[in-house]
């Protein structure tokens, strides 16, 4: 954590001043009180500043949301962020139009921006935060497709006794055709290859 302390003639001069130091805006810290200003004999003589302690407070979500839109806004796209909730964490859903840069072949960029900001919002965290970007609903339509393209090549390796080797996929992809097909009891699912080339095997069962 940053912390600055800062001395001026009044309270919120001397918050300022430690802002301006901190390079940050007021919302992003907390402020203590050390001394308040005093006038002094007179109005002047023994005249006391006032001094505070400002730290900036390290919110992950929120350092995330902001490296998240600076990546956006450099890749020229207008879009928007909206933060909700996931069942593995924090959800960043960008909406907006023509966002298919964001997503890339396969939801690669998409993934690769994803461990960005993951890296970014947990450098200084003291919890670790996991947060999940979607844009356009893409990750439940690839789920979907994926989960599609699973039942059918698990039904053609029962019905040809044959292992069904699938192309290579990314292991969040990965994950989602094991978990599927782990509800099936005429196959199993075993990975193989190295990664970039890491694929699945689907095998039927003996009965």
């Amino acid at each position: 954590m940053k912390k600055v302390v800062a001395a001026a003639k009044t309270i919120d001069d001397a918050v300022e001043k430690a802002i301006q130091e901190l390079g940050v805006s007021r919302d992003r810290v907390s402020v203590r009180v050390l001394e308040e200003p005093s006038k002094g004999l007179f109005g002047f003589i023994g005249s006391r500043e006032a001094k505070v302690e400002v730290e900036f407070v390290f919110d992950p979500v929120e350092e995330g949301r902001r490296f998240l839109a600076d990546v956006i806004q450099k890749m020229n796209v207008k879009a928007n962020i909206v933060v909700g909730s996931h069942e593995e964490g924090v959800l960043f859903d960008i909406q907006g139009e023509n966002l298919g840069m964001l997503i890339g072949r396969r939801g690669q960029t998409l993934d690769a921006i994803q461990y960005l900001v993951n890296v970014v919002a947990n450098r200084h965290a003291d919890k670790h935060v996991r947060i999940i970007l979607d844009v356009e609903n893409y990750r439940l339509r690839r789920k979907e497709t994926l989960e599609q393209l699973a039942d059918r090549l698990a039904k053609k390796a029962v019905q040809s006794k044959r292992n069904v080797r699938l192309e290579p996929m990314v292991a969040s992809e990965r994950k989602i055709i094991h978990a599927f097909l782990q509800k099936r009891i005429d196959v199993t699912t075993y990975s193989e290859g190295e990664e970039p080339r890491r694929y699945i095997v689907v095998a039927p069962k003996e009965a």
